[in-house]
C-alpha cells in the first residue's frame, strides 16, 4: 500500500482515481500530476515502482497544499472571517448557510434537526 501526503492510497485502483484519496487533489490535479511524473493513466498503483511513488510524493510536497496544511489553511480562512464580524463570518459563527440561501423552509444541514415550539399547534 503506498503512502502519500500522509494517506494510504488503495493499490488496486488507477493511479489517477487512487490520488483523489488526499484531500487537496481532485480529478484535475491527479491527472495534472500523472502527466508531471510520465505514467500511463490506466497503470494501477500496485504496478508502480517505488521510484514512481517517490516522484509522485515529490511532485505533490513541491506543487500542492493538501491534507494537514490544506485544512489548517481553511480553518484559518474561516476564523479570520469571524474574527473581522463581516457578514460571512458572523453567518459561520451562528451555524446558517454563508452563500445566500434561504433559511425558512430549508437549510437542515447547517442548522441541525428541527426543533418544536412550544404552543405552536392550534
Amino acid at each position: 500500500m503506498a503512502r502519500i501526503a500522509g494517506v494510504n492510497i488503495p493499490t488496486n485502483k488507477r493511479v489517477i482515481i487512487a490520488l483523489q484519496y488526499i484531500h487537496g487533489i481532485g480529478p484535475k490535479f491527479a491527472k495534472e500530476i500523472v502527466e508531471q511524473v510520465n505514467i500511463a493513466p490506466e497503470r494501477r498503483v500496485n504496478e508502480l515502482s517505488d521510484a514512481e511513488v517517490l516522484k509522485i510524493r515529490e511532485v505533490i510536497d513541491a506543487g500542492y497544499t493538501v491534507e494537514g496544511d490544506l485544512r489548517r489553511q481553511t480553518s484559518m480562512n474561516i476564523k479570520r472571517l469571524m474574527d473581522l464580524a463581516c457578514y460571512r463570518g458572523l453567518r459561520h459563527r451562528r451555524g446558517l448557510p454563508v452563500r445566500g440561501q434561504r433559511t425558512h423552509t430549508n437549510a437542515r444541514t447547517r442548522k441541525g434537526p428541527a426543533k418544536a415550539i412550544a404552543g405552536k399547534k392550534k
